[in-house]
């Protein structure tokens, strides 16, 4: 569909959505880690007593598009984001998202244990980082091409030492090289899974792109779990305290704020703001729950120098106004236009 021409003959330029402003979406995205916290905890403790680790990751999953599948029945707003969404006909690959997603959480089920929660986390932040430098240099979500500047790499540099620092004391396990590199794996998926859900929340809606999300995720993680027998043999012994089944609330909360802070800020600055939440999360469990090991320093700096690297990630790159110049006009050539078609 073509642009309506000004008086001049010039093309109208396509309407950039509003995003919010950086400071308010890192801060939105750190309160999603604290919920990614809480979300890993239930999982594991469902997967645990329930007998079988993938069965925390099929009930958040199943509870995630659970609630996504009431939501597009209940409202027609999610409805019409998708009849925007097929008419904006983005690549298939771009509908892929949900895979980054379904693949950490069946990898965390299976590495953790060998490798310990320490290098796991390390591993999967790693990758991430350089996910996230390698999807904004690529230009695949919304805010448009991001330059690979010295503070966006020391920012990413800070962010893997302070997830270092945050685990130590920590045990280790086996370190098998190959579980190491396919946590570093699952942290670009996951880099990747930001970027392809923004791009398709911004060429439709939000809703959508949570929708595309969990279509997308749900099927890998029961096919995996079939494969690993948790579907079949003896029926699981499901606990009744009903917090352990409020994984997928809190991934779609994840998800969500995800979909927010990556038009904003970047992947990578949004990645990092997730793990300083993630550790700020931690921190709180350990220090609330009965048994817990109570306040670490350790972990309550490494959040905090956390949350600095997604802050020095930005330096030198907004203008005045808050904004990148450079972004918005790659940005905008990425948005549909009214009619739903990509420009550019």
């Amino acid at each position: 569909m073509s642009r309506p021409p000004t008086a001049a003959g010039a093309p109208v330029p396509a309407a950039v959505p509003r995003v919010l402003p950086p400071w308010a979406a890192l801060v939105l995205v750190a309160l999603a880690g604290v919920a990614s916290a809480a979300q890993g905890a239930v999982n594991a403790e469902l997967g645990e007593r329930a007998g079988n680790a993938t069965l925390g990751a099929v009930v958040n999953n199943l509870g995630g598009a659970l609630l996504v599948g009431l939501g597009v029945l209940a409202l027609p707003s999610v409805r019409t984001g998708l009849v925007a969404l097929r008419r904006a006909r983005l690549p298939w690959w771009a509908y892929l998202g949900g895979l980054g997603g379904a693949g950490i959480v069946l990898a965390g089920a299976y590495i953790v244990p060998v490798l310990g929660v320490a290098i796991f986390t390390i591993a999967q932040v790693a990758g991430g980082s350089v996910g996230g430098l390698a999807v904004d240099r690529a230009g695949l979500a919304p805010v448009g091409r991001l330059a690979l500047t010295r503070p966006r790499v020391a920012g990413a540099l800070l962010g893997v030492a302070a997830v270092t620092l945050a685990q130590l004391g920590q045990p280790v396990g086996d370190l098998a090289l190959g579980l190491v590199l396919l946590a570093v794996a699952g942290g670009l998926g996951v880099a990747l899974q930001s970027a392809l859900n923004a791009r398709v929340s911004a060429a439709s809606s939000a809703a959508a792109g949570l929708v595309v999300n969990f279509a997308t995720a749900t099927p890998v993680v029961l096919l995996v779990a079939a494969l690993a027998g948790a579907l079949t043999g003896p029926g699981p012994t499901w606990p009744g305290d009903w917090y352990l089944y409020t994984g997928g609330l809190l991934g779609v909360v994840i998800v969500a704020a995800l979909l927010v802070g990556v038009p904003a800020v970047g992947v990578l600055r949004t990645g990092l703001a997730l793990v300083a939440g993630q550790l700020g999360g931690a921190l709180l469990l350990d220090a609330l729950l009965p048994g817990g090991p109570g306040l670490r320093l350790p972990v309550l700096a490494g959040a905090l120098l956390t949350l600095a690297a997604a802050l020095v990630a930005g330096l030198g790159r907004r203008s005045p106004g808050g904004s990148d110049p450079a972004a918005e006009r790659v940005a905008a050539r990425e948005r549909p236009t009214a009619g739903g078609r990509l420009v550019g």
